[in-house]
């Protein structure tokens, strides 16, 4: 009787201990399931429509303040849309005035000219010896033009005002005076040494610093030819050129659209030219892409949607949820946009590949929503398992 009296108590107490292992699986599957629905109305990083911004209260104690963010669907319209608002180029062009015929060098101070009368060997004098110990900076041997502007030469009375004239022009004047004491002299002028006027090129050009204006024409295109032309990292389609307190924002990729070439555009001492780095206009792919990185845009300076996505490795055919690709801009700004591309159809690439990026957009591909379950799964199985491991230890 004792016996089987021991055996029964044994028995219940084995029945209520896999009663509290039940009731404690239970309650940690009803707190799983809590959890999933949490997560379900928070799924952290997931995108939702309408999106809405929240501001958190200031130091003052005001209270926070909501702003609605409208997601705008990527689609044929908008496209259209975002066309349209690109300015025309049959409207007035901002570089107009940059653009001009190119002129002979004249000359201004500091310049060194070289003047040969023929059959008067004692004037060879007046240039001159040359030093090879001389700075590039130097002067060249020969008549260097003074501060202002003037030109002292052998046997003329004067000084000759050669400041805003050609070699031409100078050599003619200096025929006239000459004459008074030679019979029909012989004589050439020439610039030995170009130092009156620069331009100052910076930027992602491989030779950055001044270069001087010499006898062929300063354009454009010269300009970054002789500072090594363009670097890798450049930016062609934002050069910037200042000039007499005047910025002008250049796009050397785009100009031919507009019939031009930049060896139209004539530079004029004095003008300052910077070209962008394609770095500083970066674009940031993020979320679930092979290669989340920092895209750069093309050396035109354009870059769209799906040139930032194949750029980033393509979108991960494991985790992503294509039908929810997003596009943030101006999100430093007061006004942020986003936009959002259903991207499960090939034909959806055609609308990624004729919407433009702008520098600093934000291009995110949203996970799919059993990634985003095992991923929480993941994070709360340690918890839970050791919540059981300890219900068993216990009973």
């Amino acid at each position: 009787m004792l016996i089987q009296q021991q055996t029964s108590t044994t028995s219940l107490a084995a029945k209520r201990g896999v009663s509290g292992f039940r009731l404690g699986t239970l309650a940690a599957a009803a707190t799983l399931c809590a959890l999933f629905a949490g997560c379900g109305l928070a799924p952290g990083m997931r995108m939702q429509t309408p999106a809405t911004l929240v501001e958190t209260s200031n130091d003052a104690g005001d209270p926070a303040s909501e702003v609605n963010i409208p997601i705008t669907p990527i689609d044929l319209s908008l496209v259209r849309k975002m066309r349209a608002e690109q300015p025309a180029s049959t409207g007035p062009d901002p570089l107009a005035g940059l653009f001009g015929t190119t002129s002979a060098y004249t000359l201004g101070v500091g310049d060194v000219l070289q003047i040969t009368v023929w059959d008067h060997p004692e004037l060879v004098a007046a240039l001159g010896q040359p030093n090879p110990n001389t700075r590039p900076s130097d002067a060249a041997p020969g008549f260097v033009v003074d501060a202002d502007g003037n030109l002292q030469f052998p046997y003329v009375t004067k000084p000759l005002h050669v400041a805003g004239k050609t070699a031409e022009q100078v050599q003619r004047e200096l025929y006239k005076e000459l004459s008074k004491v030679f019979v029909k002299p012989q004589l050439t002028v020439r610039v030995s040494s170009f130092r009156s006027s620069q331009v100052y090129i910076d930027g992602e050009v491989r030779a950055p610093g001044t270069q001087t204006f010499n006898d062929i024409p300063m354009t454009l295109t010269e300009a970054i030819g002789r500072a090594g032309g363009f670097a890798p990292s450049a930016d062609q389609s934002r050069v910037t050129l200042m000039r007499d307190g005047t910025t002008y924002h250049i796009n050397m990729a785009g100009m031919t659209k507009k019939g031009r070439t930049p060896s139209d555009i004539v530079l004029k001492p004095g003008d300052s030219l910077r070209v962008d780095s394609r770095d500083e206009n970066g674009i940031y792919v993020m979320g679930e892409v092979n290669k989340p990185a920092t895209v750069l845009p093309m050396k035109n300076g354009k870059l769209t949607l799906s040139d930032a996505i194949s750029q980033a490795g393509s979108l991960n055919q494991e985790t992503s949820n294509p039908k929810e690709t997003y596009v943030i801009r101006n999100g430093q700004s007061d006004k942020p946009e986003i936009y959002k591309l259903d991207a499960r159809s090939p034909v959806s690439m055609l609308l990624a590949n004729n919407f433009e990026l702008q520098p600093k957009d934000v291009v995110y591909i949203d996970n799919s929503g059993l990634v985003r379950f095992s991923r929480v799964l993941n994070l709360l199985l340690p918890a839970i398992n050791a919540g059981l491991t300890a219900a068993i230890v216990t009973k």
